[in-house]
């Protein structure tokens, strides 16, 4: 028997993909991020709500005002940009094109940011009543 040359067709290379993000920061850290970045971007009335074990949406909610769609705008341009810049994953977006009610959800924590009539339309801080609502100074 006569032994022939066979070779074996290449395969392309398998494509090794970067590990993506977790978000490796705690809840605390994010939300202590959030509150700093509203405190100087000078947000009204911002709430932080305890939900853990309360809810399975987050850890923590916190909900702002500015006083405009252009400050809401800007409040959460600086809270994405500050986030990203901790290493805090995939953050998620909505609203920040109309800028009346903007959502940034960071994984365990999820913030509120509204122009002052729109959150008086919504009042979603009603919904989590009780101890777990804290005012946060001035910011």
């Amino acid at each position: 028997m006569s032994e022939e040359n066979i070779e074996t067709p290449k395969l392309p290379a398998k494509r090794v993909r970067k590990p993506k993000k977790t978000g490796l920061i705690s809840a605390k850290l994010i939300s202590d991020i959030i509150t700093k970045s509203l405190d100087e971007d000078q947000a009204e009335d911002v709430i932080s709500i305890d939900l853990e074990g309360k809810s399975s949406i987050a850890d923590i909610m916190i909900v702002a005002s500015g006083r405009s769609g252009r400050h809401v705008s800007a409040l959460a341009d600086h809270i994405i940009s500050k986030l990203k810049d901790a290493g805090a994953g995939k953050i998620k977006v909505e609203g920040l094109t109309n800028a009346d009610w903007v959502l940034i959800d960071a994984g365990d924590v999820i913030a509120h940011l509204f122009k002052p009539e729109v959150r008086q339309f919504y009042a979603i801080e009603r919904i989590w009543t009780g101890e777990s609502k804290h005012l946060l100074g001035n910011a």
